[in-house]
């Protein structure tokens, strides 16, 4: 017989349960909407036939008495078609710049937007829209970059976050002093949240999270816990402490769930066998 094996090490249930998926977020949700298992939304609303438009005249925005010139387009590998109840691509697009704006205080000034739109995806059943800011027209793997994830209809926030790539070399691995003396990024983590109104309200208290890296820049995740139950989760860099991003309660509700609900219509579906192994790795597996 042959075996179908899925191992699932405690550390994954731990990453899936919190919801710190912030790096890597945009690659899993385009690959899951790509299974053919999202059923798409008819739509009146058609964008253009070439993905890979042209760039636009700059928009222009008035922030703070102030015109923002940015330059918004969609993304040549967007496969996505909006409904006319969703927001447009400009709409979208300013709604995620003014979170930068009021979260990271970015400057959007000469700013290149490259839009994305998606129905849902199996692990986050929502339709969103999300962009890549960057500055410079030419993408470079090593300049700073942001990205936002927003629910196309509404433009609640869902996820921000920024890509640095250090120009030192350092540790990567992971500092277990961390998890006991952790009380500058907690206190980093509550006035973002405060100030930003991340957890609908005062912080009642700030956890340890989890720690690793993108690119080349460690980073760690403190658990923002709000006095009404809402969560937050909010990255730094631990090499420099700078803010990387944030992971709203409402994200982390949509995909526990839908992570639980296909954990559930699994195990409904077959009979699996479970086994833990000495390292505290989990093996399940079913027959065929």
């Amino acid at each position: 017989m042959k075996k179908n094996v899925l191992k699932l090490t405690a550390a994954t249930f731990s990453i899936i349960g919190a919801g710190i998926i912030l790096f890597n977020s945009a690659a899993e949700m385009a690959l899951a909407a790509n299974n053919g298992k999202v059923e798409k939304v008819p739509t009146s609303y058609q964008v253009s036939d070439s993905l890979e438009t042209a760039l636009p005249k700059p928009e222009t925005k008035e922030e703070d008495g102030g015109k923002v010139n940015y330059f918004v387009s969609m993304d040549s590998l967007n496969t996505g078609t909006p409904t006319d109840t969703d927001l447009t691509m400009e709409e979208a697009a300013e709604t995620g710049n003014q979170y930068l704006k009021d979260i990271f205080g970015l400057d959007l000034e000469g700013a290149y937007v490259s839009m994305s739109y998606n129905p849902g995806t199996v692990t986050f059943p929502r339709a969103f829209w999300d962009g890549d800011v960057r500055f410079g027209e030419e993408v470079k793997t090593d300049d700073d970059t942001w990205h936002f994830f927003i629910d196309a209809v509404t433009g609640e926030l869902f996820m921000l976050s920024c890509s640095e790539t250090l120009d030192v070399d350092v540790q990567l691995g992971y500092d277990s002093s961390l998890e006991n003396n952790y009380g500058v990024y907690a206190e980093a983590a509550k006035e973002i949240a405060e100030r930003c109104d991340l957890v609908g309200g005062p912080v009642a208290d700030v956890k340890y999270g989890s720690q690793g890296y993108g690119s080349n820049n460690p980073d760690i995740t403190m658990e923002v816990y709000g006095e009404n139950g809402q969560i937050a989760n909010l990255t730094f860099s631990r090499y420099n402490q700078r803010f990387l991003g944030l992971i709203t309660d409402t994200s982390r509700v949509i995909t526990d769930r839908a992570m639980e609900d296909l954990m559930k219509e699994d195990a409904e579906a077959t009979d699996w066998q479970t086994e833990t192994l000495e390292d505290g790795s989990v093996i399940q597996w079913r027959e065929q």
